[in-house]
């Protein structure tokens, strides 16, 4: 488990359990390098209320059942989580794999309109919300990268936009304080950054190490966004 700089928890502090949760990184190649599908989140919202996020959301109870994956890539699945929390029992990593996955599959059909193979889903990246926050979310990222006659839409009451938008025009707005971003998603395209191609980002080595943020963690990383603009 890898925490982010910042404080440590005080033992008052009261901790909530986080609830699993999916979310999928839709990328693409254009001629001015990679885009990734994201949702301007409405600000009413609970949760990331006004924020740039990818599509995903909890997983449900229906997401534990009714799939049929094949065993290898449950296996390959499981290996990948397995620093993370779904993997701490190993009897049942391969299930546990398997229901985040439909839940994956599941939010891009709803939030996007896109359906999308397993196979076409990579893990990439597993965020725990900082433990001070009342609502918390044990998130694992994927990767996707959608057949070009398969597009994603907007579909979603949570947004109020759904579209593509180029990495770097994503962080140069945010840099400009015209959209926000949560930690996970300023992270996670900072990564994808480095690439040029999706070839590129899918034959990268790219370990899966869980993130959980320290206490105040979020607060601090909106104030120094803010304090840089």
């Amino acid at each position: 488990m890898t925490d982010l700089p910042g404080s440590s928890l005080p033992d008052t502090t009261p901790v909530s359990e986080p609830r699993l949760a999916a979310s999928v990184i839709l990328l693409r190649d254009t001629p001015s390098g990679l885009e990734v599908f994201v949702q301007h989140r409405v600000s009413t919202m609970d949760f990331a209320a006004g924020m740039v996020v990818f599509p995903g959301g909890r997983v449900d109870a229906a997401d534990q059942a009714g799939w049929d994956y094949p065993a290898e890539l449950l296996h390959s699945h499981a290996a990948a989580w397995g620093q993370s929390s779904i993997s701490s029992d190993p009897a049942q990593a391969q299930k546990a794999a398997g229901t985040v996955l439909a839940a994956a599959i599941r939010e891009v059909q709803e939030e996007a309109g896109l359906a999308i193979e397993a196979a076409a889903l990579r893990p990439w990246a597993n965020w725990i919300t900082p433990v001070d926050m009342p609502k918390r979310f044990d998130t694992y990222f994927y990767l996707a990268k959608p057949v070009p006659e398969a597009q994603p839409r907007h579909q979603t009451t949570e947004a109020w936009q759904s579209l593509w938008m180029p990495v770097s025009g994503i962080l140069a707005s945010e840099a400009e304080g015209r959209l926000k971003l949560m930690p996970p998603t300023y992270y996670l395209l900072k990564e994808l950054a480095a690439f040029d191609s999706v070839d590129a980002v899918w034959s990268a080595e790219h370990p899966v190490i869980p993130v959980l943020a320290p206490v105040g963690s979020l607060t601090a990383f909106l104030k120094e966004r803010e304090s840089r603009r």
